[in-house]
């Protein structure tokens, strides 16, 4: 079992979902249903899956679940444009929060390459 906790990629994805929970506050309250919640589930979705994948017992497992966290980075990423172009989130916090979303994306990717390539 590994402790999520210690892995970095864990924790700034949970950063992220913390800045996400903020930034959407400020979204039209019709939203709340509809893009707020799909923002916040998916953000909430890649920390989530990597503490699962952690008590997992194999790497293959652990793959897997970082998989599934990369597939929500993916849809966090299109919501994110969607959420720019109807202007419920600015230029300068959509391009901060999307470069914080890219490195975690590429973190993941590289996580996973490393699990597979010890397999």
């Amino acid at each position: 079992m590994k402790d999520f906790r210690k892995l970095t990629v864990w924790e700034k994805s949970h950063q992220l979902t913390l800045e996400l929970y903020s930034a959407t506050r400020t979204f039209p309250k019709e939203e709340l249903f509809g893009l707020t919640s799909q923002i916040r589930r998916a953000a909430a979705s890649i920390p989530a899956n990597i503490a699962e994948g952690c008590g997992k017992g194999s790497d293959a497992d652990f793959s897997r679940f970082l998989q599934i966290s990369f597939g929500s980075a993916c849809e966090l990423e299109y919501h994110l444009i969607l959420s720019k172009d109807l202007e419920l989130l600015s230029d300068p916090v959509y391009i901060e929060i999307n470069n914080e979303l890219v490195s975690i994306k590429k973190m993941l990717a590289s996580l996973i390459s490393k699990i597979k390539a010890n397999r």
